[in-house]
């Protein structure tokens, strides 16, 4: 992996990872055309670009990483573990649904599920407005939302945040409780695949890494604000649509 590919992909993975739109997906097409192969290096440069993910939302909610918040904390994890249980159950199986078919169609999907959730989203009934007012059940029922990201091209931030919607969670609540929850999440998945690959990490371009590093956490940072602010004055319409419009380009392409 070149300088020029390791930015591109820590761009997508900055971008992707905190928007409904499948970080996974947009990182195995990009792999395809920018004709990065799916390697050991490769997937250790992952790992370092989703920590940069990780620290940027730290960053933004470092106020509530901190042991006065353990009650929203508890809720994260019971929301965390129906995703740990099926994902290290089904492990093998899903690898096998890495591929851009499958990508393509998940984004159709979930862009279809995005459009009919907005349409039955009543603005005026009472949600739940405050992240840290959500219920251990909400919790849950998002958590097993979650599972469904475990398909390629699903996206975690998508399934969390129509989680939230569909158990009384307004949009701001939906998308903030899903970068929490994504904490937890990445890092158990990050540190998994760091032992694994911890040995690839001695033939890595380490100079691609810390600029891809780099580039993954400014994006995130920014993607993130950018993405809250979007979300007070819009819906997740445009989100659906996007979707389903790079689902059939993809469909196409194949």
């Amino acid at each position: 992996m070149d300088i020029f590919q390791a930015i591109i992909i820590g761009i997508i993975e900055g971008f992707t990872e905190f928007l409904p739109i499948s970080s996974t997906g947009h990182m195995i097409v990009a792999s395809e055309f920018l004709g990065v192969s799916q390697d050991a290096v490769t997937k250790a440069y992952e790992v370092i670009i989703q920590f940069a993910a990780i620290l940027a939302v730290m960053l933004i909610y470092k106020e509530k990483i901190t042991f006065k918040k353990i009650d929203l904390w508890v809720k994260l994890f019971v929301a965390f573990l129906p995703l740990a249980i099926v994902g290290f159950i089904f492990k093998d199986q899903i690898k096998t649904l890495f591929n851009v078919q499958t990508v393509a169609w998940m984004f159709i999907i979930g862009g279809i599920v995005f459009l009919v959730v907005e349409y039955f989203y009543k603005e005026k009934e009472i949600h739940v407005k405050d992240v840290e007012k959500i219920s251990t059940m909400q919790a849950l029922w998002i958590g097993i939302a979650q599972i469904f990201s475990l398909i390629p091209g699903t996206s975690r931030a998508g399934a969390t945040i129509i989680g939230g919607l569909l158990t009384g969670l307004d949009r701001k609540a939906s998308a903030e409780f899903s970068f929490l929850l994504a904490i937890p999440v990445m890092a158990a998945v990050s540190g998994y695949d760091l032992l694994k690959h911890y040995q690839e990490f001695a033939d890595a371009n380490w100079g691609a890494f810390v600029i891809g590093f780099i580039t993954a956490f400014v994006v995130a940072y920014l993607t993130i604000k950018l993405f809250l602010a979007f979300i007070q004055r819009f819906t997740f319409v445009a989100f659906g649509i996007y979707r389903i419009i790079f689902g059939i380009i993809l469909l196409m392409l194949i």
